[in-house]
């Protein structure tokens, strides 16, 4: 059912965690599965210098988003906000058709912590 790259970051999540003192925070979230995704930036001189991810979902939700972070790490910020689930998602070598529209909600957490940093930053 998952590739064996979806196993990987479900299993051993990259950049779990939380950055105190971000400055970009976005949060999504699907009502009809229950997973949640908030991210978190701190950005300097554009580019992302680091990224934390906190998920509460299933394995594929928490795969997305360690693979969202390892995509966006050390790229400018108009290099990230192109990333979309769908990269994410051939990223991993693919998501069960069922796991598309609920878990991989990963490029959209990114966007809202980008936006998020622009709005305070500017």
């Amino acid at each position: 059912m998952y590739t064996d790259k979806v196993m990987d970051h479900f299993s051993n999540p990259r950049n779990v965690g939380e950055i105190e003192n971000a400055n970009g925070v976005g949060e999504v979230g699907n009502a009809s599965c229950g997973d949640i995704m908030k991210i978190f930036l701190k950005v300097e001189d554009d580019i992302i210098k680091d990224v934390k991810f906190k998920t509460f979902g299933c394995g594929a939700a928490i795969a997305t988003s360690s693979m969202v972070t390892e995509m966006a790490l050390g790229k400018t910020i108009d290099e990230a906000l192109v990333l979309t689930n769908q990269a994410v998602a051939e990223a991993l070598d693919g998501l069960p058709p069922n796991k598309m529209h609920c878990s991989n909600l990963a490029a959209d957490a990114l966007h809202e912590a980008i936006k998020n940093y622009k709005e305070t930053n500017v």
